[in-house]
């Protein structure tokens, strides 16, 4: 199988089902982010972590493979008028969401009150998941600006803001086991 195909040499792609866009368009822009952050997430999954938090992680990098592909069909392809699904596609489920749930509280059960906004940063492994964070955020702003203009899946946007919380959590534990130090932001009184 060759990997180019020389159909996207004019500035287009297509959609699964077939549906050709320009490389801009929103849906687009939407799952390529998410495959920007898988590619993160896989960088934090290289690292020296434990076994469960690997896990967990090579299973949101599966899951973000099922949001891409639910984001890259256009709602017009998955449901023919008769209501019968034309597409079958693998969908996000409350259960991946209570996954993500269940791991940040077994994190926080180990971890320092937060008082305070913390810096990112502290060690390498630790400063992957904040960059995550915040890809996830911009997917998620993208993917809200697309559920203006196109039927979404409400679960996609609720996996996506569970999971950069997850990362969030995520980063903290790895600062305690890296034994790295949390930096607090406490803001400057201007005189």
């Amino acid at each position: 199988m060759k990997i180019y195909t020389k159909t996207g040499d004019k500035g287009k792609t297509s959609l699964f089902g077939g549906t050709r866009v320009p490389k801009y368009d929103l849906r687009i822009e939407a799952y390529g982010t998410v495959d920007e952050l898988n590619s993160y997430i896989g960088l934090i999954r290289d690292q020296k972590i434990d076994a469960n938090t690997s896990k967990i992680l090579l299973i949101i990098q599966h899951e973000l493979f099922t949001i891409g592909s639910m984001l890259a069909t256009p709602p017009e392809k998955k449901v023919l008028k008769n209501g019968k699904e034309r597409l079958t596609i693998s969908k996000i489920s409350n259960e991946s969401i209570e996954l993500l749930e269940k791991e940040m509280d077994k994190m926080n059960e180990s971890l320092p009150e937060m008082t305070h906004f913390i810096l990112p940063g502290g060690h390498p492994t630790v400063s992957y998941c904040h960059i995550a964070r915040c890809i996830c955020r911009r997917v998620e702003r993208i993917t809200t600006q697309l559920s203006d203009e196109s039927s979404i899946e409400p679960l996609i946007l609720m996996y996506l803001n569970r999971l950069s919380d997850y990362l969030f959590v995520l980063a903290r534990k790895l600062t305690t086991d890296n034994n790295a130090q949390e930096v607090q932001w406490i803001p400057e009184k201007i005189s």
